[in-house]
């Protein structure tokens, strides 16, 4: 296939111009977060009503910055979520209006599949109970693998049993990201970058969104803003009782001379008490597999080094009582993390459970991204999708993987609370 890199468009060099040119306008909606979720919500938004007046605001000065700029690029299947929730119901409708966007838009992409590795005997009913929900989520021609079956797959691997699941693909959602804004601005919407909202004031009959570059009025705020969607989401709702909690995550790249160790997409049987999937290895569409993440505290919301440090929010943080109950439950765990995130060995260690024949040496520094994970008062690590909505404003304060492929499903959900009022 061809590789990813694209020329910037006229439009984008247009939005480029906004950057630096904003005045006092009036709009119907507003859109604050110019990463996947927000600019397709406000692609929905324009196709829905081409009409409306709408304008993405984002503070940093480029698209899909963070969240979906740091992405590992997998196109998930709906395989482990649990039936029913918005998770599987925008999972699965999202992966086929994604696939459909790719295609009608030249987009490359690749459904290689991936099989989850079950390495000990008590990790097999998890990985059939998985199955089982992935027949529940409508998935088809998914396999059960015994241990030589698992190697036709992955000759490099180690497993006792598994499960093939062909519809996981991966893309460039950076690309994805660029196209929804090329179409925003062909249908008329507007995107102004390098504006950071500082305040949003409500009134009878507009709501005043504040950056620091001028003011807009609307009639309603759509917050699509990630790691601080619950910062803005306190402007208009004075009762939010949830925080985003950053969680890092940390991956390796394997050397050129062992990218063959890996054929496609290698996951291990998740932990069902803990919400992040554990380390394995993906493919990537530029070209490379990376090995990770783990999952350790990020001590600022965009802190993608160990060594970014902001006070202010590490203590907000660490003095909320949910983030609180959830480290003394999973301190164990959150202690392996963090071993793993200093230690190469550790983090080695880890990977050979999946894949033996790696050694550190193997390994170089990948990237890392941060996850915006809600965590409410009692100690819950909301799973699932949260949107909050009042007269003023639709807040999206959770939208955890998989919202770069639930995208367009989760544009349909935000956008049809939008339009509703008008």
């Amino acid at each position: 296939m061809p590789g990813s890199s694209f020329p910037i468009s006229k439009n984008i060099l247009y939005l480029r111009i906004l950057t630096t040119n904003a005045q006092v306008l009036k709009y119907d909606i507003i859109v604050i977060g110019a990463g996947i979720v927000g600019l397709a919500t406000a692609l929905k938004i324009k196709t829905k009503k081409p009409a409306l007046r709408l304008l993405v605001i984002d503070k940093e000065d480029k698209l899909a910055a963070h969240q979906t700029g740091h992405n590992s690029g997998v196109i998930h299947s709906g395989l482990y979520y649990k039936p029913g929730s918005l998770k599987a119901t925008n999972c699965i409708n999202g992966y086929h209006q994604l696939i459909a966007f790719c295609d009608e838009n030249g987009i490359d992409y690749e459904l290689c599949g991936k099989i989850v590795v079950a390495t000990s005997k008590e990790e097999i009913p998890l990985m059939h109970n998985l199955f089982k929900r992935g027949e529940q989520n409508g998935l088809t021609n998914m396999k059960l693998l015994n241990a030589d079956e698992l190697k036709e797959y992955e000759p490099h691997v180690n497993g006792i049993e598994g499960i093939f699941v062909p519809q996981t693909g991966i893309v460039d959602y950076k690309r994805v990201a660029q196209k929804y804004a090329e179409l925003i601005l062909e249908k008329d919407g507007e995107i102004r970058l390098g504006e950071k909202v500082t305040n949003i004031t409500t009134g009878n009959a507009e709501t005043t969104v504040t950056t620091t570059k001028g003011s807009y009025a609307t009639r309603l705020v759509v917050n699509c803003a990630g790691l601080y969607s619950d910062k803005v989401a306190r402007f208009t709702h004075q009762k939010i009782d949830v925080k985003i909690i950053p969680f890092r995550g940390e991956y390796y790249k394997l050397n050129e001379d062992k990218e063959g160790l890996v054929k496609n997409l290698i996951y291990p049987v998740p932990d069902p008490n803990f919400p992040f999937l554990g380390v394995h290895f993906t493919r990537m569409m530029e070209g490379g597999v990376e090995a990770g993440p783990n999952a350790v505290l990020a001590f600022q919301r965009e802190g993608y080094k160990k060594s970014d440090i902001n006070l202010k929010e590490l203590g907000e943080s660490l003095a909320w009582p949910g983030f609180q109950k959830v480290a003394m439950k999973y301190w164990k765990t959150g202690m392996g993390e963090m071993y793993r995130s200093f230690s190469k060995a550790a983090f080695t260690k880890a990977l050979q459970k999946l894949l033996p024949e790696i050694r550190e040496e193997d390994l170089k520094p990948g990237g890392a991204g941060v996850r915006a994970q809600a965590c409410d008062r009692n100690g819950g690590l909301i799973d699932d999708f949260l949107i909050l909505e009042n007269e003023y404003a639709v807040n999206v304060c959770n939208a955890p993987s998989p919202a770069a492929t639930s995208s367009l499903s989760i544009g349909d959900t935000v956008s049809n609370l939008a339009l509703k009022r008008f």
